[in-house]
């Protein structure tokens, strides 16, 4: 009966503290989803696609000098491809 109230407390606590954070997840889901939805509605009153596709393609097209816009990444030959690794004790 001595550990009752401490234990009450600290539960009280951690659902208080697991509430909060279950809010504040939520939260962050709905504002996520409004932005995805105002970032649709932006990309379908100028006429583009919206999609992560699509997106990354505008974003990589002009500014990667080895391809051209729409096109795949390709290596470029100054690329690293080898990388050195030591232990330090």
């Amino acid at each position: 009966m001595n550990d009752f109230l401490p234990r009450l407390l600290r539960n009280v606590c951690f659902a208080v503290i697991a509430l909060v954070g279950a809010a504040m997840a939520i939260v962050f889901m709905v504002s996520t989803a409004i932005a995805i939805g105002l970032l649709y509605i932006v990309a379908k009153l100028r006429g583009k696609p919206f999609g992560a596709r699509a997106y990354w393609q505008q974003r990589r097209g002009p500014m990667h000098p080895f391809t051209a816009p729409g096109q795949p990444y390709a290596k470029a030959a100054t690329d690293v491809i080898d990388v050195q690794a030591r232990e330090i004790h």
